[in-house]
């Protein structure tokens, strides 16, 4: 008798979800940014988190570090990015990866026009300490205490 491979995935837990963030809240990060979570802990991630930060034209997010790997698509836009003190470019499609604890921070590099990016993290437990203050909160608790705003 052989053993036949289970159909079952390694996360079972995870229903199949549509996301559709033009439908979703965005919390306020301040600053002209705003994020919308879509793949989190609470649509039933285990693995990893995605979501989208908005910024408005200027607007910039502080120097971070997370407890785990980031990468970022840009969406719509152009940004300037540091990643461990140096700026980068970065336009529609690019896309970044940075490694746990390494300084980093995004901008919208238009003083008028929107910029949008795609974000992933390597863990549902990311977090994020902002280099200037060394506070440090879980990424998916901004989204519970933040104040929710139009993301349109």
């Amino acid at each position: 008798m052989h053993h036949r491979p289970t159909d079952q995935p390694c996360f079972a837990s995870f229903e199949p979800a549509v996301l559709r963030p033009a439908e979703l809240t965005a919390f306020s990060r301040g600053g002209g940014a705003r994020t919308i979570p879509l793949v989190t802990r609470a649509t039933g991630a285990e693995v990893f988190l995605t979501g989208q930060t908005l910024f408005d034209g200027g607007a910039g997010i502080a120097l971070h570090t997370h407890n785990c790997p980031e990468s970022v698509t840009i969406l719509e836009g152009d940004a300037l990015v540091e990643i461990d003190g140096t700026e980068h470019h970065v336009t529609r499609f690019d896309t970044t990866y940075v490694p746990a604890g390494m300084p980093h921070r995004f901008r919208n590099a238009s003083a008028t026009e929107p910029m949008r990016i795609l974000w992933i993290y390597a863990t549902v437990d990311a977090t994020r300490t902002i280099v200037e203050t060394g506070v440090t909160a879980r990424v998916d608790a901004e989204h519970a205490k933040a104040t929710p705003r139009d993301n349109g």
